[in-house]
């Protein structure tokens, strides 16, 4: 492995550099290692790695060198002591609550989380025992209310999908750690490009790298990031379990990791410009971004994260018919609910992202039938603008 050891190397330094582990053929590109298994030396060494007494790989579902790269880096953008990869965001998820939690525990999650987040907190965990209490994002006081004797996690996802309202995670740590639980936050929207969740007091932050972190809609991928203690526990779910990340999607996604911090600066600057631009026009009643004053939580966008987002949510004035009839209209912008990539899209929430839940816990998180969610690639600004004004033919 290069050696790295000794030296304090900033983000963009990591984002090429960190989980570099060449192999007898000194290879510059990080190689990819498409395995299912490792052979041993003897018997006696099987043994000894499949023990977990020698380090080294035993089986690509849970041991595989391109993931471990990946794992290595993306610990180090996010400050964290290790990383375990998974097959997917809700992979991650899944690995997570199904590691650290048993029948009979409870967890406090905040409102307005992705649609399939949702599902598996209130019908899935639910039929195993494990109950969850959604409470307002922004709503310190309702975390420390909605705590139990026996909860055992508080889950935040900040920004949230699809209106961008923030949680302040220092806020909720503080919650958590006094009632003895774990804070993990889903930093989908941000990565650590923009905000590290660790720093400011979670436990764990899972992400998506289906989403920025490969950046340009490649693969599916996943990863949880914590203390090593921790992630310790997760990895021994992945190893029985399986929902593991192939070596060829995280290959991918460690050559999107290179790239992370400025695509990151470039889409939030057009996002920025863009919620700007649609705060003017007469058929949007109102626009979802924290870089705008005009965001009920500006101020914490401004302390808690780098920028405003890639992320930029709106409601159109008649509703649904409107809302697709807008999106419908549009001729260069990708009509998709994927978000992350350097390609602009397009959603409509209350029918896709968030269709499988009630319509009762979508008018709780705010998903109007009027809302359109478009995550900014790397387009001109001013095309994006034609496009969603009905000028692009």
């Amino acid at each position: 492995m290069a050696d790295h050891s000794g030296l304090s190397l900033d983000f963009d330094t990591l984002a090429v550099r960190a989980g570099i582990e060449r192999s007898q053929f000194n290879e510059h590109s990080e190689a990819m290692y498409l395995t299912s298994s490792f052979v041993f030396d003897s018997a006696a060494q099987a043994a000894a790695r499949f023990s977990g007494e020698e380090p080294g790989n035993v089986y690509a579902r849970f041991t595989n060198p391109t993931v471990s790269a990946l794992q290595t880096r993306l610990a180090a953008l996010e400050g964290g002591e290790a990383c375990v990869a998974t097959a997917s965001g809700m992979a991650a998820i899944l690995s997570t609550v199904m590691a650290l939690l048993k029948s009979g525990d409870h967890i406090v999650a905040s409102q307005g989380l992705f649609g399939s987040t949702q599902q598996l907190f209130g019908n899935v965990f639910s039929r195993f025992g494990i109950e969850t209490t959604f409470v307002p994002a922004a709503d310190i006081a309702a975390y420390d209310a909605a705590a139990r004797p026996n909860t055992r996690l508080f889950f935040v996802e900040t920004p949230s999908n699809p209106l961008t309202e923030l949680v302040d995670i220092a806020a909720v740590a503080e919650v958590a750690h006094r009632h003895g639980a774990l804070l993990a936050v889903d930093n989908c929207f941000c990565t650590p490009a923009l905000q590290r969740p660790l720093a400011l007091g979670a436990d764990l932050v899972i992400h998506s790298a289906t989403k920025y972190l490969d950046g340009q809609g490649r693969v599916l991928g996943g990863a949880v990031v914590g203390g090593a203690t921790l992630i310790e526990e997760v990895f021994r779910f992945l190893r029985t379990a399986g929902p593991c990340l192939s070596p060829f999607n995280a290959w991918v996604i460690l050559k999107g990791l290179e790239t992370l911090r400025i695509r990151m600066e470039a889409q939030s600057a057009s996002a920025l410009a863009l919620a700007q631009w649609l705060a003017d026009q007469p058929q949007v009643e109102r626009v979802y971004y924290p870089g705008l004053p005009s965001h009920p939580q500006h101020q914490l966008a401004l302390r808690q994260q780098g920028s405003g987002g890639a992320i930029v949510s709106f409601d159109v004035v008649g509703g649904r018919a409107a809302a697709w009839q807008l999106i419908d209209a549009t001729r260069l912008i990708s009509i998709t609910a994927n978000l992350g990539d350097t390609k602009t899209t397009i959603t409509h929430p209350a029918s896709t992202t968030h269709g499988r839940i009630s319509a009762e816990a979508r008018a709780a998180s705010g998903i109007g039938e009027g809302l359109i969610r478009v995550a900014v690639g790397l387009e001109s600004v001013a095309d994006l603008q034609a496009d969603l004004a009905g000028l692009t033919r």
